[in-house]
């Protein structure tokens, strides 16, 4: 039943990026990090099939995806993304399928809405951004993302929910910490690949 869901809900969340035409974002400088997300992203998520069993450690990269890309076109990337960790990885489709939903859609789709209520509440300013939405928020829809999976998973019968959540807790702290330092490594350096920044937003330029 979670298997089926979990497909249902990658399915739509790639319809309605479709819908919104990603691909004109392609024509501008988002295609090199587009087409480095696709080369990279793939190893971040093969990782714990990689490590020793028992010791499962995630990072998902879907936020500063998000960042990046804006989640139009960040959602075709995960899917690219993973397509290859299908074909490189020993996964089955229904496995990947979890993946991409838990460690990829879900977070980033949080992303946009706490991206989206920064923006709504708080004053534009630099560290709102790099503190605020990018680290911060990113710990909080990593934690949030995989707190909904635990509770899906426990009810139909996994491991204990206490155990889960910190686990969960701990590897959202890593991925905050990703992608606060990256987000702050491209608005110093390559404003042009954050899709999400402005300058004359967030440093009031004209």
């Amino acid at each position: 039943m979670l298997t089926g869901l979990e497909i249902t809900l990658c399915v739509l969340a790639l319809l309605v990026s479709l819908w919104l035409r990603p691909w004109r974002m392609l024509a501008g400088p988002l295609l090199t990090p587009a087409l480095a997300a696709l080369a990279l992203l793939p190893w971040l998520w093969l990782m714990p099939q990689k490590m020793p069993q028992g010791l499962q450690v995630q990072l998902s990269g879907a936020c500063l995806l998000v960042l990046m890309l804006g989640w139009p076109l960040a959602v075709p990337v995960m899917v690219g993304v993973a397509g290859v960790v299908w074909w490189a990885g020993s996964q089955t489709p229904a496995e990947v399928a979890s993946q991409l939903l838990w460690m990829g859609l879900a977070p980033a789709t949080l992303a946009l809405g706490i991206g989206a209520a920064l923006r709504r509440w708080l004053p534009a300013n630099l560290f709102i951004y790099t503190l605020g939405r990018a680290f911060l928020g990113t710990a909080v829809a990593v934690f949030v993302a995989g707190v909904l999976r635990e509770v899906l998973y426990r009810l139909a019968g996994g491991v204990a929910l206490e155990q889960a959540l910190v686990a969960r807790w701990l590897m959202a702290w890593g991925d905050a910490f990703l992608t606060g330092m990256f987000a702050a490594i491209f608005v110093a350096f390559v404003p042009r690949w954050l899709a999400t920044w402005s300058d004359a937003r967030y440093l009031r330029k004209d």
